[in-house]
């Protein structure tokens, strides 16, 4: 792979590689129990997440919005533009009178057709609150600043996001 980056990491048994993941994403659903807490208040647990899988990034989990504590979000100014999903918008998290989390979260409220099924669902950035876990494991945010995917010990990389692998 002459693009420059580290080379493949091959998965061992029960992990993926996110080399492995298509061009242009897929959808896919997942029954793993989702939590996201921040200041000790849990704002998200369910099992019906889905996972958006995308070449070279962790998996992003995007969430059903009834099952989200959408009382704790405020709508942000940010938006986003993805070249597969169309125009994210964001949201602030306010939990028990701390400091806003700006842009904690981000969703597409109106996808492009091939991602309709994630309409209105939401996905937090590992990085902006206290704990995600994937069923009982301590999610570990994805590098940089940008992309939101979530490692855990299921994935391998290398993943894109620290600095220097934008040209991936």
């Amino acid at each position: 792979m002459s693009s420059g980056r580290p080379s493949r990491i091959e998965p061992g048994p029960g992990q993926e590689s996110v080399w492995d993941y298509p061009r242009p994403p897929v959808i896919v659903s997942c029954s793993a129990r989702i939590r996201v807490v921040h200041r000790g208040v849990t704002i998200v647990d369910t099992t019906r997440s889905v996972r958006v899988l995308e070449t070279s990034q962790p998996p992003a989990f995007y969430l059903p919005p009834d099952d989200v504590r959408r009382d704790l979000l405020t709508p942000s100014t940010s938006r986003t533009v993805c070249e597969w999903k169309g125009v994210a918008s964001y949201w602030n998290l306010v939990v028990d009178g701390g400091a806003p989390v700006t842009d904690a979260a981000w969703s597409y409220e109106r996808p492009v057709a091939a991602f309709e099924p994630i309409r209105g669902y939401l996905a937090f950035y590992a990085r902006s609150v206290e704990e995600c876990w994937v069923d009982d494991e301590r999610v570990v945010a994805n590098p940089g600043s940008f992309y939101g995917g979530w490692i855990t010990s299921s994935v391998v990389g290398p993943f894109k996001g620290d600095p220097g692998t934008s040209h991936w």
